[in-house]
């Protein structure tokens, strides 16, 4: 039977992930340190071990215990907007930490390496963006994505590890972190919604992006393996249609039953514009599941109503406090 490691499977994409391979016949390990996961979201079935990538000594051990066909690298602290002020810890996590995954896979010949990269790569390009673009990355998390990416091509070219990457953006769906303020947008929503909160958008909300709802996503990555056609590219994966987040909080409230109020930030500094070309993906993965916006939100507010209000946490180790967004700050 075939075997596979998550990292981050614990984690909301890397959760999904672990279901549809358990789902498809393979035995799953996961490693997650439960910095942003939770042990719930774990599939009975999967083999857990708390722990992080950053630690190299601790992953030796786990190739060494196991026989790993496929690596699913999904372990990163997901923070875009935050990365500018944790600059360290965002490099360690994010690149540092996947750089001693794909040592160990390189060591233990894995058939296949999967990396869940992010549209942050691409910055501020004009949409859609298309995987033959030439990335240029706006924030430190985008730049460790787009770095891990071209060290697996380096890898590839010197070892033969294959790989697939996928570049995923604005996903939302159950098992989200809706207790973190720094990501999420659909998440923070919707806990602000059950606690009578407005809802926090920086600037004017009329920035624009295509919110992807996971049930799309993760099938789409966990089977990627078994197409050799896809061994050794990169593909865009989420959704077509654009909306403002002001359009994405109206619909919030709604699939929430809730009327609220928006509270308007002052804006911060991202990309404006951000949807993605799907082509290369459809054509070698098939057109697949489309999940509207609509839909997609009300399962995740059902999701949400029985998992209840979580208290959102500040990050304790911020490196650099200049010009951090006020609310980041702020007690709740």
């Amino acid at each position: 039977m075939t075997l596979s490691l998550v990292t981050g499977g614990a984690g909301f994409i890397g959760a999904h992930v672990v279901n549809a391979l358990i789902g498809s016949g393979h035995r799953v390990v996961v490693v997650d340190d439960l910095s942003g996961g939770f042990r719930d979201n774990v599939h009975p079935a999967a083999v857990f071990m708390e722990g992080s990538v950053s630690d190299h000594a601790l992953l030796e051990r786990l190739f060494n215990e196991h026989d790993f066909d496929y690596v699913y690298h999904l372990a990163a602290y997901a923070a875009e907007g935050l990365s500018h002020f944790i600059r360290r810890f965002n490099y360690t996590s994010n690149l540092i930490g996947s750089v001693n995954v794909i040592n160990e896979s390189v060591k233990h010949k894995v058939k296949c390496f999967v990396f869940t990269s992010s549209i942050a790569v691409y910055g501020a390009l004009p949409p859609p963006m298309r995987e033959d673009m030439a990335p240029t990355p706006k924030d430190p998390y985008g730049i460790a994505k787009l770095a891990v990416e071209q060290d697996l091509r380096a890898a590839h070219d010197m070892f033969g590890l294959n790989y697939i990457i996928f570049r995923p953006h604005n996903v939302y769906g159950e098992y989200q972190n809706i207790g973190d303020r720094y990501r999420n947008v659909v998440g923070i929503f919707m806990n602000q919604i059950m606690q009578h909160k407005p809802l926090t958008v920086f600037g004017d909300g009329l920035q624009t992006r295509a919110f992807s709802y996971i049930g799309d996503v993760a099938p789409v990555i966990a089977g990627s393996v078994t197409k050799p056609e896809a061994y050794n590219r990169t593909f865009n994966v989420g959704a077509d249609t654009d909306y403002t987040v002001k359009e994405l909080a109206e619909m919030t409230m709604k699939a929430m039953g809730a009327k609220g109020s928006i509270r308007f930030l002052p804006p911060r500094d991202e990309v404006r514009h951000a949807q993605a070309d799907h082509e290369r993906a459809r054509t070698c993965f098939g057109a697949g599941v489309v999940t509207s916006l609509e839909s997609g939100l009300a399962r995740m507010a059902s999701w949400a109503r029985r998992a209840g209000i979580r208290k959102s946490r500040r990050f304790e180790a911020i490196e650099i406090s200049h010009n951090l967004p006020p609310i980041w700050t702020e007690d709740e």
